[in-house]
């Protein structure tokens, strides 16, 4: 009986997975290979009920070269694609990155591309929230929660290792 709820309960996630994607859950973040992806990723959204209802989406990625972070925020209306911006980059407890480099995407997203440092990882993997202090701009700087990101590292890892 418990094979057949097993099978029963394997067909089921593999039926609702998306075709030629490796999709798993930890906590609301969402960690995947999408087929038209290099490498895998995290992805976490919410909506902010202290910030206008305001939503944000964090994407995380890394191989062995390079750490990437997208972070899109409603709140933002960034003007031109391809700028880039400098932000202190840190966590709800320790700095990671003074005057890091932000690319603007389209007017509520940027991404940060960071040489691959296990030290940025191991930060994260503690953060409570991620935080980016712009430069003279108070009023675009955010921060960003991240719960159970330690463990969204660990299963992109698992994710990253086990990719086809």
């Amino acid at each position: 009986m418990k094979r057949i709820l097993l099978a029963a309960a394997l067909l089921a996630a593999f039926a609702a997975a998306p075709a030629g994607a490796q999709q798993s859950k930890v906590g609301e973040w969402t960690v995947e290979k999408r087929t038209q992806d290099q490498h895998c990723n995290a992805s976490y959204g919410y909506k902010d009920k202290e910030d206008e209802n305001r939503d944000y989406v964090i994407v995380l990625s890394h191989s062995d070269k390079a750490i990437v972070i997208v972070v899109i925020y409603d709140g933002w209306e960034w003007d031109k694609t391809g700028t880039i911006l400098k932000a202190n980059f840190g966590t709800d407890d320790a700095d990671i990155m003074s005057k890091a480099k932000w690319e603007v995407m389209d007017k509520t997203t940027i991404r940060g591309m960071f040489e691959f440092d296990q030290t940025i990882l191991d930060r994260l993997s503690k953060a409570k929230r991620i935080t980016l202090d712009f430069e003279d701009d108070d009023d675009d700087s955010v921060e960003v929660r991240t719960p159970r990101l330690g463990d969204a590292l660990g299963a992109l890892k698992f994710c990253e290792e086990n990719r086809k």
